[in-house]
């Protein structure tokens, strides 16, 4: 891959937040170019071994729920071979039991491309288990079955991916109606991988454009209706802090993400559709230097964050509805408010943003979401005596 270098960023703490990169070749080529020797060259080529070798490291987490069979298997479709797909599905049981439907493609699908995978329903009791015999009951609910929502199975997907022995983890919507997209999403995140010289690093996807239906005719928008609001709140609790106005953060609600498992294991959560944006808050919490860091480790080694513009067009399912974009509005924007460091001239235009979208009634508190500690609190050791991996897939630990 050929793209451009990361040179401006902004600076929060120990957290440097890099602005978005332009890709000019999907495919840069096998073995270093020596025209790129130049220290004036404002290009960087990633040639193909490097991704190679981040991928044979990197899980893919797809969760689903409900989704049409067809785009789940153009999901996997596009997933580089050598990456292990992780599929948590927290689809239906009845009257028709889809998560079955669902595994049984997966396991013909894989089975025909020879390539291990792990699959796993959302509510089920081994799964459960993990969490249990980890001592990580934060995730279970008042049946000992690990809580519905996206978070909560992304939560699950890192563990097991984890337990598996990847060192990095990344994650697609299961939505996607372009297996070329996918494809471009894992280069990305192995050539954003490749890039930092920390240990704890985090890759976010900005999507090239979304097209849309408008009078009969193909029209490629920029911004999403969320992603405009999120983006715009949380450059100005960046800018608060920094003391400069900022534009540099344009990932808020971005689902196609990758981390490496150190920083994915030392972040905290926020339950459904906040997760992304929850994670800049746990950074900034956590490593932006205004609290006490409790991981002194990443104050010291850094957290790079690095955004990519995707070259393909994201085409997902758009049929989900106002509801649905009102709701990650709403979750997006509450994890800013209810944020420890949250200026409070923030909060006000937070509430009064929220209000104008009929979200919440005029004073009213945004909803307060369920929180999740950091994943290095789970006891791994204990929780993968318990694994049956067949239960998983067709896996088992190399």
């Amino acid at each position: 891959m050929r793209l451009e270098i990361p040179t401006n960023a902004e600076r929060f703490g120990a957290n440097l937040f890099y602005e978005v990169q332009k890709i000019y070749e999907l495919e840069g080529g096998y073995g270093t170019d020596s025209e790129f020797d130049s220290p004036f060259h404002v290009i960087q080529q990633i040639p193909y071994e490097r991704l190679y070798e981040i991928e044979k490291d990197l899980a893919i987490v797809i969760p689903v729920k409900d989704e049409r069979l067809r785009l789940l298997e153009g999901v996997l479709c596009g997933i580089p071979h050598n990456c292990l797909p992780i599929v948590i599905s927290n689809s239906k049981n009845e009257p028709i039991d889809r998560y079955r439907m669902e595994r049984n493609m997966v396991d013909t699908f894989c089975r025909h491309a020879k390539k291990k995978y792990i699959i796993a329903h959302q509510r089920s009791a081994e799964l459960a288990r993990i969490f249990k015999d980890g001592g990580y009951p934060h995730l279970l609910d008042d049946q000992g079955l690990i809580r519905h929502g996206k978070a909560e199975g992304m939560l699950a997907g890192i563990a097991l991916a984890h337990l598996a022995g990847k060192k990095y983890v990344g994650f697609i919507d299961s939505d996607n109606y372009f297996p070329g997209a996918v494809f471009e999403y894992v280069r990305i995140f192995s050539a954003g991988l490749s890039q930092s010289k920390s240990p704890y690093s985090m890759v976010r996807i900005q999507w090239h454009s979304k097209p849309k239906i408008v009078e009969g005719e193909l029209f490629f928008t920029k911004w999403g209706r969320v992603s405009r609001i999120t983006n715009q709140y949380l450059n100005l609790f960046l800018s608060h802090y920094t003391g400069y106005e900022s534009e540099v953060l344009r990932t808020g609600n971005a689902g196609e993400h990758a981390l490496s498992m150190p920083l994915a294991l030392s972040l905290d959560y926020s339950t459904g559709f906040s997760v992304e944006t929850h994670h800049f808050v746990s950074l900034m919490e956590k490593f932006g230097g205004v609290l006490p860091s409790p991981i002194p480790e990443i104050m010291k080694n850094g957290v790079e964050v690095f955004q990519i513009e995707s070259r393909n067009p994201h085409f997902h399912d758009a049929a989900k509805g106002d509801d649905h974009i009102q709701e990650m509005i709403e979750y997006s924007l509450s994890v800013l408010w209810h944020s420890s460091i949250c200026p409070k001239g923030l909060k006000k235009d937070i509430s009064h943003e929220l209000s104008r979208l009929k979200i919440v009634r005029k004073n009213e508190e945004p909803i307060k979401l369920r929180q999740y500690p950091v994943l290095s609190s789970l006891n791994f050791t204990a929780a993968a005596r318990k694994i049956d991996w067949q239960e998983h897939g067709n896996y088992s630990p190399l």
